[in-house]
């Protein structure tokens, strides 16, 4: 059998619950980010950032916290068909907080949850045949059901030559040895776990633990006599985390000295967090476990891994894509709190997007001054109207992805509420139309607050008028706001488009929108997305895209806007603006809604009327671009 896997872990997951507030108790938190947890959960994650196809094998609930884990490890490349829905039993939670250096509370929520309810009949050994290795979590050897699902999936593992480990992964509180309270202790002794424990260790090719989960392993809290111990049930390769020491592999023979193993280079970092830097060691040491590298090599990125996940708020959200990896290791480190390092930063963002957008066909109906011009215009027709738009907008998309729409929440709020999650690209405007300088609706508020109530999809646009010849005070005002804006989207965790439109207040040439790009990157701004008006040269192009590229190679790209043309002369413009592969599309508005717009707001044309016209023009304008980009 093809092996279309490279690794499957199983056992639990969780949605963490991480209090955003630092410093503080847990019963002091007041708002929390909520992020796929669970340590194989999390494993599986940290393997899929480093190039691993990688799956898990798990319960969720059959209700929204499971569908987010669902959609999430989707959204993050974990093969989720290992996942079963349980209609009977909620997904896991669990409440975290760092309280400081040394203190991490958190709590489980976990009285029968849906991945303790993993069964034997969930093992399906035609798609454990399908991977290379299978990692198993000690947390799934704690209750006899669990862990006969996971004795049989390793059997078949076993049997098929696949590559097997086991993360000790040892939480008293998971083997009811401490209280609900006592969720951040890691170790308690417990004759019976270890009996237990080492009564699995024979099925395993690599065994990983830190020195307290080796002592559990071995039954002994000396880490050397622990080592031993554990070796004589298992010829397995040991891997011993050493929090600032580093980690050590153990192949052989265990020495007298945890220094005589083979090690990987550590990196003395800020420890801001320690929750999930296991898990992330897992994922960094799987990749150059299953890539063949020596153990140094491995260890290095384990290492490397968990530094990420120690300097950075969450646990999955911490840990890097491959990419952001091997640049950490060649640059090294600048700063020793790595969140705090900006260069590092804007990889991690955009390395770890969700979603691929190679094709943008967006209709643009985020338009409020040119509603509030038409005859017969109120908020509330204009309101219903957008939700028109939304109708004509799903007609056209029919689920499939590359479609989108732009749309306010001052006139189209309702509108957006419809759109939310259908699988569309989702523009929302932030800047008051029409201003010069800059400035942004009233509801992003003076703090940028606003964005804060904000859906995670939604993507941030902000329109400036703006010229690379305005004076200095002019640009100076903008830039203040484009910059704590760019700012705000970060903190927030939304993308970042910035329109930017000079023919409106000067002469343009070939060079004109290429200077403004220049000047707002040399600002420390990087929009995930462009849009800019259509030019008339390819060397407008050419120069634009340059420009991006010089700064930005991991750029989501531009799209056109339309400035209410007619449709044969966006065709012409379309046509010149995909020859350029980081031009992904169009954003257009008035040239598909504005006959429509104004006739139904007259009473002119029915609902339906409506709808049927703008499909019609915006499904046609999608055909055109994609017959220019050779779609």
């Amino acid at each position: 059998m093809d092996k279309t896997l490279d690794v499957i872990t199983i056992g639990r997951s969780s949605v963490d619950l991480y209090g955003q507030q630092i410093g503080g108790r847990l019963e002091d938190m007041n708002s929390f980010g909520k992020y796929v947890g669970g340590s194989p959960t999390n494993t599986a994650t940290c393997a899929a950032r480093m190039g691993l196809k990688s799956a898990v094998i798990t319960r969720v609930g059959d209700e929204h916290m499971g569908r987010f884990l669902r959609e999430e490890l989707a959204r993050e490349g974990v093969d989720t068909r290992g996942v079963i829905t349980d209609p009977e039993r909620l997904t896991a939670l669990v409440l975290l907080g760092i309280r400081d250096q040394e203190q991490f509370p958190l709590i489980f929520y976990r009285d029968n949850c849906a991945d303790m309810a993993l069964c034997e009949d969930d093992i399906d050994p035609d798609f454990i045949r399908q991977s290379r290795a299978v990692v198993a979590s000690g947390t799934h050897l704690s209750h006899p059901q669990v862990e006969a699902a996971t004795i049989k999936a390793l059997r078949i593992a076993r049997e098929k030559g696949l590559q097997t480990a086991l993360d000790i992964d040892y939480r008293p509180n998971l083997w009811g040895l401490a209280g609900h309270g006592d969720g951040e202790s890691r170790f308690i002794e417990s004759q019976e776990v270890t009996r237990k424990l080492q009564s699995t260790l024979h099925y395993f090719d690599l065994i990983v633990g830190t020195e307290e989960e080796f002592h559990i392993a071995g039954g002994s809290t000396d880490t050397i006599a622990a080592l031993k111990a554990v070796r004589e049930f298992t010829a397995a390769t040991l891997v011993c985390k050493r929090g600032a020491s580093g980690a050590t592999a153990y192949a052989g023979e265990i020495p007298d000295s945890l220094d005589d193993g083979e090690t990987g280079p550590g990196f003395p970092i800020e420890v801001f967090n320690v929750l999930g830097a296991g898990d992330g060691f897992m994922g960094g040491l799987l990749k150059g476990w299953l890539d063949g590298e020596d153990w140094p090599t491995a260890l290095k990125y384990a290492n490397a891994c968990g530094a990420f996940a120690v300097s950075r708020h969450g646990c999955t959200p911490a840990y890097p894509s491959w990419e952001e990896l091997q640049f950490f290791l060649k640059r090294g480190i600048k700063t020793k709190a790595l969140r705090k390092d900006g260069e590092l930063e804007q990889i991690h963002w955009s390395t770890n997007r969700k979603g691929e957008w190679p094709v943008m066909r967006v209709f643009a109906y985020d338009h409020r001054i040119q509603f509030e011009q038409m005859e017969g215009f109120s908020p509330e027709k204009v309101g219903k109207f957008k939700q028109l738009c939304v109708d004509a907008t799903l007609a056209v998309s029919e689920g499939r992805p590359g479609y989108g729409l732009l749309c306010d929440s001052r006139l189209g709020r309702d509108a957006l509420y419809r759109a939310a999650g259908q699988g569309l690209w989702i523009g929302h405007p932030v800047e008051w139309p029409t201003s010069r300088p800059l400035e942004l609706e009233p509801e992003i508020g003076p703090d940028y607050g606003g964005l804060r109530e904000w859906p995670n999809e939604h993507v941030i646009k902000c329109l400036c008028f703006c010229h690379p010849d305005d004076d200095a005070e002019m640009w100076d005002k903008q830039i203040k706001v484009i910059k704590q804006l760019f700012a705000a989207a970060r903190r927030n965790g939304l993308e970042f488009l910035l329109e930017v439109i000079p023919s409106k207040v000067g002469p343009v040439d070939t060079d004109t929108t290429a200077r403004i790009i220049h000047r707002i990157y040399a600002e420390k701004i990087f929009p995930d997305w462009w849009k800019l008006e259509p030019f008339k040269t390819d060397a407008a192009w050419k120069h634009v895209c340059d420009a991006i590229r010089s700064h930005d190679r991991f750029t989501r790209g531009i799209v056109v806007l339309g400035l209410d043309a007619p449709r044969d002369e966006l065709a012409a413009s379309f046509a010149l603006a995909a020859k350029f592969p980081l031009v992904k599309g169009f954003a257009v508005g008035r040239t598909i809604f504005g006959d429509s717009a104004r006739a139904w707001l007259k009473g002119e044309v029915s609902d339906e009327e409506a709808v049927a016209e703008m499909a019609r023009r915006y499904r046609d304008l999608c055909s055109v671009w994609d017959e220019a980009a050779g779609l």
